[in-house]
């Protein structure tokens, strides 16, 4: 069968959706376009034929790449469940890696919180590299710099602290943008209000696009 025309090119992204990994979320696609790349991930698109799980084997199998974040594994709450459906996802991308050939040729990158946290739960994967990111935005561009550079094989790479700062600008211009868009039919409160939630309310194809433009504007 033959691979998906960006294979080489693109990244399945398996992590939380919650609101408390909204800002590793959105520093982890950032960094995945930074280094011209395709951030795969099944907030894409919403087709209610499809199940979610039919889309995430898709994703897989369209991406060399994969990053996988398992931070979110351990119960906050009592009576809370483990959230399994990272580590799942991570079983589909390494059982095609080892029983389809075809897909040997894959390459992932699993994160944690803290180091060794992935032992209290998954100690199958003992063994494997894997980075820890502290749920600190900068330190999450750390790891993905190191993988896209030992795994991935970049080179001539900007610094960590350089692709932080450019995020932050990125953040501040998308802001800027926005704000200049409400503004005059509206006082600067309201402009800057009406900015910040439509900014909350950007789908992941959005926030593509966006970083797309400032990278091209650059």
């Amino acid at each position: 069968m033959p691979k998906h025309r960006n294979y080489v090119k693109n990244v399945f992204i398996n992590c939380p959706f919650d609101s408390k990994y909204f800002d590793l979320l959105q520093t982890l696609v950032f960094t995945v376009v930074y280094f011209d790349y395709n951030p795969r991930i099944s907030l894409e698109s919403s087709d209610s034929g499809q199940s979610r799980l039919e889309k995430i084997v898709s994703l897989i199998k369209e991406s060399q790449y994969s990053i996988h974040d398992l931070s979110r594994l351990q119960a906050k709450e009592v009576n809370e469940y483990y959230r399994l459906n990272m580590p799942f996802e991570l079983g589909i991308d390494f059982g095609l890696r080892s029983f389809d050939k075809s897909f040997r040729d894959k390459r992932s990158l699993i994160l944690e919180t803290e180091r060794y946290d992935y032992m209290k739960a998954i100690s199958d994967i003992n063994g494997f590299d894997i980075k820890s990111h502290r749920d600190i935005p900068e330190q999450l561009i750390k790891c993905l710099r190191s993988w896209f550079s030992e795994t991935v094989g970049l080179r001539n790479l900007n610094s960590s602290a350089k692709i932080y700062s450019d995020f932050i600008d990125f953040n501040t211009d998308l802001f800027r943008r926005k704000m200049n868009k409400y503004a005059g039919k509206n006082t600067s409160t309201e402009a800057e209000r009406f900015a910040d939630s439509e900014i909350q309310q950007m789908t992941i194809p959005e926030f593509i696009d966006a970083i797309i433009e400032w990278k091209s504007s650059q």
